[in-house]
């Protein structure tokens, strides 16, 4: 038995040999396999990664840009505000000397009404309360017509305001980032 063996032997020795440099060139295609596959992978994360870069750089552009125009918009906003506030203040002035006015004509109804005689002094009576009505509806009238423009104008310019906020973020998408959808 052991002449067999002994002439099995190289056979034996050959299967091995060529078993272990199957195995070898097997082992050696999988590491230069994975070896590829890591590099495409780490290809792929670098240019994830450069995409993310980039699309965050493009959002902070894009951000500044609406800040930067929200801004301008709101100061414009504010100083038209401001403006309808100062308007408002001197129309309140004109309206306070209207009503003096009407304030100074009651009492020189009132007044020329006791100088008189008494046959007139009915007539001018219902005349001066007549005439004293009329100041003070217009006065109320006059007050309650100067809050609500007031209110109005600061309105109107608030939405002014809001309109020219979007706009500006409008013409921003579409001249700063025409490929853009929203």
């Amino acid at each position: 038995m052991s002449t067999i063996w002994l002439k099995i032997l190289p056979y034996i020795v050959a299967l091995l040999l060529v078993a272990c440099a199957l195995f070898g060139a097997y082992h050696h295609g999988v590491s230069v396999t994975n070896e590829t596959w890591q590099s495409q992978w780490n290809a792929r994360d670098t240019r994830d990664a450069q995409a993310k870069a980039e699309n965050e750089a493009a959002a902070r552009v894009r951000e500044q840009a609406y800040q930067q125009s929200i801004n301008k918009a709101v100061q414009d906003g504010q100083r038209t505000i401001d403006q309808a506030t100062a308007d408002a203040s001197a129309a309140r002035a004109s309206a306070d000397g209207l009503r003096g006015a009407a304030d100074s004509l009651a009492a020189r109804l009132a007044n020329s009404q006791a100088s008189s005689n008494s046959c007139t002094a009915t007539s001018r009576a219902a005349a001066t309360r007549d005439a004293a009505l009329l100041a003070d509806v217009l006065k109320r009238a006059d007050q309650r017509a100067g809050d609500l423009a007031a209110v109005a104008d600061q309105a109107r310019a608030r939405g002014l305001t809001c309109e020219q906020a979007y706009d500006s973020i409008t013409n921003i998408e579409l001249h700063l980032f025409p490929n853009s959808s929203k």
